[in-house]
C-alpha cells in the first residue's frame, strides 16, 4: 500500500474535508436554483427539475474531476459569487434572475448610491457571506493540508453528477422540443452569465455612442419667427411615485406649492415604459419608444439636437455624477453643460435654480432649451431634502425593512414635498421672463416601498410593479404663449387626462410645443396635438423588447391598482 493510502487520524481528517467539499459545494451552489424555482411563478415544473438536475449533476462531476477538491472549490468561487448576487436580488426583490440592467444599473450608479443600497442590504449580505465564506475557508484549509478525497467517493460522485446531468439533459431535449424552453433565460447560472455578455456588449455600444450616431439628422427647423425669443424646458424627475403626489389624489399634502399654482396641467395617467433610469431617459429624450428603442438607441440623437438644429440655444444641468453612458452623451449635446454632482459633494436640487436663472438671463434675447435633470426622491429618501422639508417626520428610520415602511413612506413623502418646491421654483424663474415658454415634467420611473405582500423594494427590478411604472407627469404654459397658441394650450388640457405613456410623448410634445418640424416628430404622440392617441401599453424588457404590459410580470395588485386609477392597458 503506498504510504499516502496509510490510515492514520491525520490522514482521515485531510480526507474528510476533501470529501466535505466534494458534496458540500455542488449543493450550496444550487441554493439559488432552488429559490428561483420556487420564486419563479412562470416556470413549468419541467423547467424547475431542468434547473436543479443540469446543474446539480455538472457541478458534482466537475468536483469529481479531481482528487484534491479544495482547489476545484476555490475555482468555482466566480460561480459563488453569482450566486451570491442572485440570492441578495431575491432578497430586495423576490423574484426574477440577475438581469441585464442590474450589471448596467452596477455601471451607471455612482459610488454614494451603491453605498447606501448596500448599507441597507445589510441581511442579506451577512446571509450569503455565511453560506459561501465557511466553504472557502475549508477549501483554503482542505489546500494547506493538501487534503485528497477518496477514489470511492470520488466514483460515486462522478456516477451520481453524471445521472443527474444525464436526466437533466433528457428533460432539457423535451422542453426544447415542446416547450420552446430558452436555457439562456431560464437556466441558471447559464442564464446569468449570458447577460453579463449582453451587459458587456451595451456598455461597449454605448462608449461607440459618438462613433455610431455621428451621422444622425433630425432634419429640424422652427416653424416660427426667428427673432422672437421662447423658453422650453423638460425637467426630469428621479424616482418619483405618482400615487405619492397630492396633485394625483394622494391624502397628504406633498404639493402644497403646485396645487397653488394656476396654469399646471397635471397628467394623471401616464406610465414610464422602463423602470430603469439608463434606459427611461433616453427614451424620454429621444424620438424612440419600446418598439424602436433595441439598439436603434445607440445610432440616434436626443432632443437637444433637435432644438439644436431647429436654431435654437441648448443647456444641460444636472445634479447627477458623469456616468460615461448614453445619459451623458445625451446632455453633453447641449452649448452649455453643468454636472453639478461631477466634484462628489452632495447637492440639493434647489441648487439648479440660480443656474437656470444665469442661463436663462444669459440668452433672453434667444431661443432656448433647457434640460434640467434632478436627483429627485432617489433612496436614501432623507438626504434628498433640507431639514426644513421634513413635514412628516424630523428624523424618519430609513432602515429597508417592511417593518419600516410608515417610516420609510414619511421620508419619501418628505423628499415629494422638497420636488414640489423646487418645480414651483423652476416654473417661477421661468415665468420671470415673460416670454412665451413652457415647463414639462416628468419622473423617469417610480418606487417601490413593501407596498404589497411582495415586500419589494426600490426599482429597476428585472420586472416591474405598478409603482415602479406610474409616474408623475405635469406641463405648465406662461401666460405669454397661451396667448400666442391657444390650440396648444387647448389640446394639453384636453389630453391631460387620457392614458399616456410619459416615454413616448415627452419628445414630441417638446418639439409640438416649440414649432419644430422633423420627420422624426408623430403627432399622435404629442400632447399639445388634437391628432393624439393614447398608446397601446408596452413595456422595454431587459433583452430590450417591447412585450404588452400584461405580460411584463405585473401582479393581480398591480393589476388592481391600475384599474383603480382608471389606467388603461
Amino acid at each position: 500500500m503506498k504510504h499516502s493510502d496509510t490510515y492514520t487520524p491525520a490522514a482521515e481528517e485531510r480526507t474528510l474535508l476533501a470529501d466535505l467539499l466534494m458534496w458540500a459545494t455542488p449543493l450550496l451552489l444550487i441554493v439559488p436554483n432552488i429559490a428561483l424555482d420556487f420564486t419563479e411563478i412562470r416556470y413549468t415544473a419541467l423547467e424547475c427539475i431542468i434547473n436543479i438536475l443540469v446543474p446539480a449533476g455538472a457541478y458534482l462531476c466537475i468536483m469529481a474531476l479531481w482528487r484534491r477538491t479544495g482547489i476545484t472549490t476555490l475555482c468555482l468561487i466566480p460561480i459563488m459569487v453569482l450566486c451570491s448576487f442572485q440570492i441578495v436580488l431575491l432578497f430586495l426583490y423576490g423574484e426574477s434572475i440577475i438581469a441585464i440592467d442590474m450589471f448596467l444599473n452596477v455601471v451607471t450608479s455612482n459610488v454614494n448610491e451603491a453605498s447606501e443600497l448596500l448599507l441597507n442590504l445589510a441581511s442579506a449580505i451577512i446571509a450569503v457571506l455565511i453560506i459561501y465564506l465557511p466553504l472557502v475557508g475549508i477549501a483554503i484549509a482542505a489546500i494547506i493540508r493538501k487534503s485528497r478525497t477518496g477514489r470511492k467517493t470520488r466514483r460515486v460522485a462522478l456516477f451520481a453528477g453524471s445521472a443527474l446531468l444525464f436526466a437533466g439533459m433528457i428533460c432539457l431535449g423535451i422542453g426544447l422540443g415542446a416547450e420552446d424552453y430558452r436555457p439562456a433565460r431560464k437556466l441558471f447560472p447559464v442564464n446569468v452569465i449570458r447577460n453579463i455578455v449582453y451587459a458587456v456588449e451595451r456598455s461597449e455600444l454605448s462608449a461607440r455612442y459618438n462613433e455610431t450616431s455621428a451621422s444622425f439628422r433630425f432634419d429640424a427647423h422652427s416653424l416660427r419667427h426667428d427673432t422672437i425669443p421662447e423658453v422650453y424646458l423638460l425637467v426630469i424627475g428621479e424616482t418619483s411615485r405618482a400615487d405619492n403626489w397630492q396633485l394625483n389624489g394622494y391624502r397628504r399634502p406633498t404639493n402644497p406649492r403646485l396645487s397653488r399654482r394656476t396654469g399646471i396641467i397635471n397628467c394623471p395617467k401616464a406610465l414610464s415604459e422602463s423602470n430603469t433610469t439608463h434606459k427611461s431617459v433616453p427614451l424620454m429624450m429621444s424620438h424612440l419608444d419600446a418598439y424602436t428603442f433595441g439598439d436603434s438607441i445607440y445610432s440616434t440623437r436626443g432632443i437637444i439636437d433637435a432644438f439644436a438644429e431647429a436654431g435654437f440655444r441648448t443647456a444641460w444641468i444636472s445634479n447627477q455624477q458623469r456616468n460615461g453612458q448614453l445619459i451623458d452623451f445625451f446632455g453633453e449635446k447641449a452649448d452649455e453643460v453643468t454636472f453639478i454632482g461631477d466634484d462628489g459633494e452632495h447637492h440639493f436640487d434647489m441648487e439648479l435654480c440660480p443656474l437656470l436663472r444665469k442661463t436663462l438671463r444669459k440668452h433672453s434675447h434667444d431661443k432656448l432649451f433647457v434640460v434640467l435633470h434632478t436627483y429627485g426622491s432617489h433612496y436614501n429618501y432623507n438626504e434628498r431634502y433640507p431639514a426644513e422639508y421634513s413635514v412628516f417626520a424630523r428624523k424618519p428610520d430609513v432602515d429597508a425593512s417592511p417593518a419600516n415602511r410608515r417610516s420609510l413612506l414619511d421620508a419619501y413623502d418628505n423628499s415629494i414635498v422638497y420636488v414640489d418646491a423646487v418645480l414651483d421654483s423652476i416654473i417661477a424663474t421661468v415665468e420671470e421672463c415673460r416670454l412665451p415658454a413652457a415647463v414639462i415634467y416628468l419622473a423617469d420611473h417610480g418606487e417601490d416601498i413593501y407596498d404589497d405582500a411582495r415586500h419589494r423594494f426600490l426599482h429597476a427590478s428585472p420586472t416591474p410593479t405598478y409603482w415602479q411604472i406610474h409616474v408623475p407627469m405635469l406641463m405648465w404654459m406662461s401666460e405669454e404663449y397661451r396667448r400666442a397658441h391657444p390650440d396648444k394650450h387647448s389640446a394639453a388640457i384636453t389630453n391631460a387626462n387620457r392614458n399616456i405613456s410619459s416615454s413616448r410623448s415627452a419628445f414630441h410634445t417638446l418639439l409640438d410645443m416649440a414649432g419644430i418640424k422633423s420627420y422624426c416628430y408623430r403627432p399622435e404622440a404629442s400632447l399639445c396635438s388634437n391628432a393624439y392617441s393614447e398608446p397601446e401599453r408596452k413595456y422595454l424588457n431587459d433583452y430590450n423588447e417591447a412585450v404588452p404590459l400584461s405580460h411584463s410580470g405585473l401582479r393581480s395588485s398591480d393589476m388592481a391598482a391600475l384599474i383603480a386609477n382608471n389606467i388603461s392597458l
